[in-house]
């Protein structure tokens, strides 16, 4: 049996608006783009058709992938998690002692995390090091340059 993947309930909502998008929009454009190109004749020189076929493969494979996430997703719901300390769906304040800056991390399953806007796999270094740790807690993330020392400042769920 295939593990869980746990999931905010904006992140499985991006994933099933993504794959209706494919399923409903951008296959039925596809196989029209198909059908015309077909039309055209000799389809061993016709560019527009194997184009159109190219990203027919793309897009299954896609098509295939998020509806492999939606079914895996378990959604977590924050407002049932101890809020005191840092968990999934948290947003976690901190200060990189050494640099004297601030952070602000969303923790979130793998499949949604993105580093520029700040949304942190629970399975990534900094991700787990954050995990249950309280306000006022250092977290020390090992990385290869360095190593990190973040003091959390704040605990937040929305």
């Amino acid at each position: 049996m295939m593990q869980r993947v746990p999931m905010t309930r904006e992140g499985h909502q991006k994933l099933q608006e993504e794959l209706d998008r494919l399923l409903k929009v951008e296959r039925p454009k596809n196989i029209q783009a198909i059908a015309e190109a077909r039309a055209h004749g000799d389809l061993s020189e016709n560019a527009e058709y194997h184009a159109a076929k190219e990203r027919q493969s793309f897009m299954e494979g896609r098509i295939n992938e998020l509806k492999a996430k939606v079914a895996l997703a378990e959604i977590i719901d924050p407002s049932k998690i101890n809020q005191s300390k840092a968990a999934f769906g948290a947003k976690v304040k901190v200060l990189d002692t050494a640099a004297d800056e601030e952070y602000i991390f969303m923790l979130v399953g793998p499949d949604e995390a993105d580093v520029k806007s700040g949304k942190i796999s629970i399975s990534s270094p900094v991700g787990r090091a954050l995990i249950g740790k309280e306000v006022g807690d250092t977290a020390i993330i090992k990385a290869p340059a360095r190593t990190m020392e973040y003091e959390i400042l704040e605990i937040t769920f929305e």
